[in-house]
């Protein structure tokens, strides 16, 4: 049994594999409708049990279909409808009943605490769905997307983020760490990772660099991140944050400072951090990137099985 909570904590072959994996799984599925199962069906019988304490849309799809295309079956549960949050059960007591009913629990909270408590108390795997600090199904899906367009690996191209210090940035530091690619970070001064993301920076070799000129960041890039400035449950004055953003905006003329082929990621919903001309342009894969999901997803529930190929 193996959990999936943060990119930090799973080795990199690890990773590797379940990227190979994926890439196995989404080749050989062709022409097979939504709902078709995988041949052998390799987790029949399975219960993924969800959680969301979060808004979700690509997420919570995507692991439906992920466990069902597996030969399972999910279960979702709603924060509001269960003791925990009702009757006062403890996460202890939930986690024991969680798993006795089902052989695997994906959780998309507002608390790490939560993760950290339920992975002490489960017997059963947990997937992080997202948490304030990490968003690694995302990130990990993304560097899938990646090396699917350029056909290549990622250690040998250029990663630029535009936007806010966020979990998914936060993801996208550890992958650039796991996988050896550069990253160049652009964001206004008063918006730069924590103390503590520094810290893992600086601890760790890398090729991260930090700083607060979006034309800068760009130079060279194969691929262009960005993500919703005014994230979910962000509690900040919005109208000045927005104003710190303003020059950060991703428009064609900052993608021009970027490689001809560069492509745009973001994992949506998207907000006024990217120009419409370039959300929907040919450069624009977010798309792809969303539907992407299904398929490395089925891959970490493997994972968390020992079920990988």
């Amino acid at each position: 049994m193996k959990h999936f909570i943060d990119l930090k904590d799973i080795p990199v072959n690890d990773l590797r594999k379940i990227l190979k994996d994926a890439k196995s799984r989404k080749n050989s599925r062709g022409k097979l409708n939504i709902l078709e199962v995988d041949n052998g069906a390799p987790l029949k019988g399975k219960l993924l049990v969800q959680m969301f304490e979060k808004s979700s849309l690509r997420t919570r799809l995507s692991f439906y279909l992920a466990i069902k295309q597996l030969g399972g079956s999910t279960l979702t549960l709603r924060p509001d409808e269960l003791h925990l949050s009702k009757g006062g059960e403890s996460i202890e007591d939930t986690a024991k009943i969680l798993s006795n009913f089902g052989n695997a629990f994906m959780l998309r909270t507002d608390n790490d605490k939560k993760l950290k408590e339920f992975k002490k108390y489960l017997s059963i795997p947990i997937i992080n769905g997202l948490s304030p600090s990490s968003h690694p199904t995302q990130i990990l899906s993304d560097v899938f997307t990646i090396e699917e367009i350029k056909k290549k690996l990622i250690s040998k191209l250029n990663i630029a983020w535009i936007g806010d210090s966020n979990n998914v940035l936060n993801s996208l530091i550890a992958a650039s760490i796991k996988f050896s690619f550069k990253l160049n970070i652009g964001c206004p001064k008063e918006y730069k990772p924590s103390k503590e993301i520094l810290s893992y920076i600086k601890k760790n070799k890398n090729k991260i660099s930090i700083n607060h000129d979006p034309k800068e960041t760009v130079l060279g890039a194969d691929v262009i991140f960005s993500d919703k400035v005014i994230s979910m449950n962000d509690k900040v004055n919005k109208i000045k944050k927005l104003n710190h953003f303003k020059r950060f905006r991703i428009n064609k003329k900052l993608m021009s400072f970027a490689k001809r082929d560069c492509i745009f990621l973001h994992c949506l919903p998207r907000g006024s951090e990217v120009d419409e001309k370039v959300f929907l342009s040919n450069q624009s894969k977010v798309w792809q990137q969303a539907l992407n999901r299904v398929h490395v997803q089925k891959s970490i529930l493997l994972y968390c099985f020992g079920k990988l190929r």
